[in-house]
């Protein structure tokens, strides 16, 4: 599998009912834990301060990632997406054999 930094920005519609937020929140943590089980979601942040997620994904494309993955998400029709194709650096010294 391809490896891709996923910036997401969710923004919920004004006039959006707290119930339906909440409840799309609880669904989008058990989302998570299956696409991380599945070795999709690998790594999550969220910067300080903000109201953005930054994370490590897998999958075999961009398209996957984006219709069968992240398109997957309770929330995804709330959020865009900058997606980065990454791939190991020679000189990372988290990649299997670095000293």
């Amino acid at each position: 599998m391809k490896e891709f930094l996923v910036e997401l920005t969710t923004t919920v519609p004004e006039g959006t009912e707290p119930a339906e937020v909440d409840r799309r929140r609880a669904a989008e943590a058990v989302r998570a834990k299956e696409l991380a089980t599945a070795g999709h979601l690998v790594r999550l942040w969220r910067p300080v301060g903000e109201l953005r997620s930054i994370g490590l994904w897998r999958a075999a494309d961009e398209d996957e990632l984006r219709e069968k993955v992240l398109g997957t998400l309770p929330l995804w029709p709330w959020m865009t997406a900058v997606v980065t194709a990454v791939q190991p650096h020679p000189n990372d010294p988290g990649r299997p054999g670095a000293a």
